[in-house]
């Protein structure tokens, strides 16, 4: 079968199924609020802000530019009904409060741990005699160490936390099988440590992402398995008749992730060329097919929670579910582009990257829909900076991706700094981002407690921002004039490397402020979880402004 039969019937394939799904859907895509994105909300609750790292005159500020925006409509009568249904909420946040915080404790912990090794590989690029007098301290190892904190340290942690507290509140019931989790939690952190450990000393299974040796990954998998069990027991006990997007984001990730990390770590299976097309296999797709699902989710359940609202198009946000799992699977294959491997394979994964634009065009365009008359509650909500700057960041660097995926691009960028810093705007900018406001969301709902320093949360705000914003432009100019200089043969190596020396120096600045935000956060997430500080009864602040009594009391409902 040749390369144009091939690329044609992938193209009409998806575009078939996705044209059926469509088709299925109901008409009026962008009707306003239909029926389903409201089962977020308890009866007589839209309207309402909610916004736990806010304090009542925040939530004021807050309810007013809800109420501006024309769209909050709260009818008292049905005050009563909706106290009984927000009690049983408080239920069901209390069912997931201890397993969800022993897991973003852990996510705290894999953050700082790979910030410091982050940053410790960041210096040896402009300073190489940098640490030096350890093996397990050079750059090889320090670097590998720290993409394996962030992958299965930081990153999983952080998405199982926020996934098992939001399952309850999204199918309105209790966590079922929460010991499982706990148990798979302990044994995904023993294989963590493990796998570390033997990196540390040098033996690793020699693929980026898939480091970790087999024997180890065993521990993960397990691990992982039991993870997913509260998600089959609560579903299967829910009290909702409609599942809400985000419920499908999370267990299209939690199915897909098992499958990739299995396919990808069987030993003795994948050899030669066809071990380094698996490894960009599992490499994109863990970012496409896991995280990027897991934050996804996110956004769609905190950010109309946040601002009283339902999505503008809930048709649109599941056509951006089922885009993403028709044209995601074979992106991978243009980091191969060059390589020894089918031509055909990495045209399929070029034409699949720009594929790719569908559902993050669906994505966006409802996001932008929903906050359309909001984007001030930006400016009083904690939570709503992080979440609305990460959904951001994920239009930016899927666009990138897909027309970084050119041959045309990639023969500039492929084997430079752009490539990294593309990766931490996916991963960082979007993924993390949004799990900080997540965090900031939950937190107070699991300790039942506030945060004691609202301008700690500020703080990490900006640190991480301009951190982020630092590292990825100085990597993105210093990759792009890196891969110029390779690509003329008229210059010596050297040059390309030389040219980079003052963006490597910025990216360490970016990567030294973002190392301080994580430390500001994970001190206050440290006071929190002790119950220390000033007490107040109000959530965290980031402006002060004077209180609106009626604003007030609709809020504090």
């Amino acid at each position: 079968m040749n390369t144009v039969t091939v690329l044609l019937l992938s193209f009409i394939l998806s575009v078939t199924g996705l044209g059926i799904f469509i088709w299925s859907l109901r008409r009026n895509m962008f009707d306003d609020n239909p029926e389903a994105a409201s089962v977020i909300f308890s009866t007589g609750e839209i309207g309402r802000v909610e916004d736990p790292s806010a304090t009542s005159e925040q939530r004021a500020g807050l309810q007013r530019v809800v109420a501006e925006g024309g769209k909050a409509v709260i009818d008292p009568s049905l005050a009563g009904k909706l106290q009984q249904e927000l009690r049983d909420r408080i239920d069901a946040d209390q069912s997931t409060a201890y397993v969800s915080f022993v897991f973003l404790a852990c996510a705290i912990v894999w953050l700082v741990f790979a910030s410091a090794f982050g940053l410790v590989s960041s210096i040896k690029l402009h300073n190489p005699e940098f640490l030096t007098q350890y093996a397990w301290l050079t750059f090889g190892r320090t670097r590998t160490l720290h993409l394996n904190m962030v992958a299965y340290g930081w990153c999983p942690m952080a998405a199982f936390g926020i996934a098992i507290w939001m399952l309850p509140r999204l199918l309105k019931t209790h966590l079922y099988g929460g010991r499982f989790a706990l148990l798979g939690c302990m044994l995904w952190n023993a294989g963590l440590i493990a796998g570390l450990g033997s990196i540390a000393v040098g033996i690793n299974d020699g693929l980026e992402w898939l480091e970790i040796p087999w024997q180890v990954s065993i521990l993960l998998v397990a691990g992982g398995a039991l993870i997913a069990l509260p998600l089959v027991f609560t579903l299967a006990n829910r009290k909702v008749d409609h599942l809400y997007v985000s419920i499908w984001y999370m267990g299209a990730a939690l199915f897909w992730f098992p499958v990739l990390y299995l396919v990808g770590k069987l030993p003795a299976v994948h050899y030669g060329v066809e071990q380094a097309t698996m490894n960009w296999w599992f490499g994109h797709n863990v970012l496409g097919l896991y995280y990027t699902p897991i934050a996804l989710a996110s956004v769609y359940y905190f950010l109309p929670k946040i601002i009283g609202r339902p999505i503008q198009s809930y048709n649109l946000s599941l056509i951006g579910f089922w885009a993403l799992a028709f044209f995601y699977g074979q992106v991978g294959g243009h980091h191969l582009v060059g390589g020894p491997v089918p031509h055909w394979l990495i045209t399929l994964s070029i034409v699949q990257s720009m594929m790719m634009i569908i559902p993050v065009l669906a994505f966006s365009v409802n996001q932008h829909l929903t906050m359309r008359g909001h984007f001030k509650t930006t400016y009083y909500s904690p939570t709503l900076r992080f979440i609305v700057l990460g959904a951001m960041m994920y239009t930016l660097s899927s666009v990138e991706g897909s027309f970084e995926a050119l041959r045309s691009v990639s023969t500039v960028t492929h084997f430079t700094h752009f490539t990294v810093a593309h990766a931490h705007i996916g991963l960082y900018a979007f993924f993390s981002i949004v799990m900080f406001g997540a965090i900031y969301f939950v937190m107070p709902r699991i300790m039942n407690w506030e945060w004691p320093h609202p301008r700690l949360i500020s703080v990490h705000f900006w640190l991480v921002t301009l951190g982020i914003g630092i590292y990825a432009v100085s990597l993105s100019i210093g990759g792009w004039l890196q891969g110029l200089d390779m690509l003329d043969a008229a210059k010596p190596f050297m040059e390309s490397v030389l040219v980079t020396i003052p963006y490597l120096q910025a990216r360490t600045l970016g990567g030294t402020l973002m190392t301080l935000g994580h430390l500001v956060f994970a001190v206050h997430f440290t006071q929190m979880a002790l119950r220390y500080g000033r007490h107040r009864i109000g959530p965290a602040l980031l402006h002060q402004r004077k209180n609106q009594p009626e604003l007030q009391a609709a809020a504090g409902a």
